[in-house]
């Protein structure tokens, strides 16, 4: 983000938590601040946790409490491109855990993490709601299915040719 992005996301965030405030138990709504903290940054940087913590007059232990209980929330820079592996029980019957599986060897990183190069972050979903086409996978917004762990392979080339266009 650049300076100028940053100072607009911050003045967003700080309009959000402003009209969060005016509510009755503005504390109650923490995790809805977060999640429009993230969705303006990508992740949670501390120095905008630190300031919802001052904003909201939380600490901020509890506010890294709930960022760090709930993996939805992401403390670090995603890559340039999230990869969800469905984890649920016709995906992972039909084969997800290969998948998965191949994916951390061939990117070495683990859920939560971010390849060397800046290009992929691997997270679990619990559920993508495409049990037909299982196994499934998600990058970025783009649902793929009916996947072998061969064909994942394929696919991750396909994202990193597109990255060197």
């Amino acid at each position: 983000m650049t300076t100028t992005q940053e100072k607009d996301a911050l003045t967003e965030l700080g309009e959000f938590i402003a009209e969060v405030m005016q509510r009755e138990h503005p504390h109650s709504h923490l995790i809805a601040v977060l999640h429009k903290a993230q969705s303006l940054y990508g992740y949670l940087p501390t120095e905008v946790m630190n300031e919802v913590a001052a904003r909201m007059g939380i600490p901020t232990a509890h506010i890294w409490g709930v960022a760090t209980f709930y993996h939805y929330f992401n403390l670090n820079p995603p890559g340039k491109h999230t990869i969800s592996v469905c984890l649920g029980t016709a995906c992972y019957v039909k084969g997800a855990g290969a998948i998965l599986q191949r994916l951390k060897d061939e990117l070495k990183i683990e859920f939560g993490q971010v390849t060397q190069d800046g290009m992929f972050s691997l997270q679990p979903a619990r559920c993508l709601g495409a049990c037909g086409l299982a196994p499934v996978v998600m990058i970025d917004d783009t649902i793929h299915g009916d996947l072998t762990a061969d064909k994942m392979m394929e696919l991750l080339e396909t994202y990193r040719k597109g990255s060197e266009d």
